[in-house]
């Protein structure tokens, strides 16, 4: 997945149609020179809807497409016929798409399945005809409802990476390193802060023609749910993954600190992300021996985890183990 090609992030300025007038016609004809009244209803205007669509991966189509618009409806006409209703537009989007208002930050909805239709804006509605005013007291309303305005704002797409397995450690842990070995995906590698900018998505073949989604998440830093490093900008793509694959690599300092960092990371983003299936795991395990391995699997005591290393493959066949094992428990 391209860096330039993936966007999860657009602002978009919406404005719903207009509902077209009701009318005031007076029914007039040959041989009925005052007939009463018969104007129709005007139209709704068009709506602004999301529908999601199970193969796009990004909202790269709606980066440039700043401002949308609908279609106005149709004023009302003789005999009660109803104005045509505004022109919808319809926008698609993948899976994981989170709908908010600009301007509140509010949460609108989430499209989740293929095919699933949310109204974004609303168009106004159409005016009564001034058939709907008749009474006894009455007979010839020569009036009728205007349309009611559309609505108009900016709203804020954001898109979740649906996977199996999310990976989450700082930045510089392996996470890359390890996605590429394990699947068929060509991320960003190197050996400083932030190589990962956008989430990549990759295959992970197992045993007997089996297969998981994983996805290595952008590095998370102290204090990411608060906005620094890369923020919370890649925290919500944790949200969609079945379960957590932690990797803390053999040279840190403090392996239970920087595990715990993490998780209290996720915790203050969303609580009930530490309500998902996670395992953790230590990589650039071709760093340690066996005495060093026994030492930090001390310290991490009473915590379920593996050593790995993506350089000399080191327990990866264990590692898709026990990753299939757990999405599937």
């Amino acid at each position: 997945m391209a860096e330039s090609n993936f966007v999860d992030y657009v602002k978009i300025f919406c404005k719903s149609g207009d509902g077209g007038a009701g009318s005031a016609h007076l029914r007039r004809e040959k041989y009925i020179p005052k007939g009463g009244p018969d104007g129709g209803d005007g139209g709704r205007g068009g709506h602004i809807i999301l529908r999601g669509n199970q193969n796009m991966w990004t909202l790269l189509h709606l980066k440039y497409q700043k401002h949308i618009k609908a279609g106005h409806g149709e004023a009302g006409g003789k005999q009660r016929s109803t104005g045509a209703d505004g022109e919808d537009i319809t926008l698609e989007v993948p899976l994981g798409t989170v709908a908010r208002d600009a301007e509140s930050g509010e949460f609108l909805f989430e499209i989740t399945k293929h095919g699933e239709s949310q109204i974004l804006m609303e168009g106004g509605r159409g005016g009564l005809g001034n058939d709907h005013f008749k009474s006894s007291t009455n007979q010839t309303p020569r009036y009728a409802q205007p349309g009611e305005e559309g609505v108009e704002g900016w709203k804020i797409l954001e898109l979740k990476v649906l996977a199996d397995v999310g990976l989450v450690g700082f930045p510089s842990s392996g996470k890359s390193t390890l996605l590429s070995v394990v699947s068929a995906a060509k991320p960003k590698i190197a050996e400083y802060h932030f190589t990962t900018l956008v989430p990549n998505l990759g295959i992970v073949g197992h045993r007997e023609q089996r297969s998981f989604v994983m996805a290595d998440i952008p590095g998370i830093i102290e204090g990411a749910h608060q906005g620094k490093g890369l923020g919370i900008r890649f925290l919500r793509h944790i949200e969609r993954n079945s379960m957590l694959l932690f990797i803390v690599p053999a040279d840190s300092k403090d392996h239970l600190k920087e595990y715990k960092i993490l998780l209290n990371e996720l915790e203050k983003y969303n609580p009930e992300l530490l309500d998902k299936q996670r395992f953790l795991s230590i990589g650039k395990a071709d760093m340690l021996d066996e005495e060093l391995i026994k030492e930090i699997s001390n310290e991490l005591k009473g915590i379920p985890h593996m050593f790995f290393s993506s350089v000399t493959g080191f327990n990866i066949q264990k590692l898709k183990d026990k990753i299939w094992e757990i999405l599937n428990s």
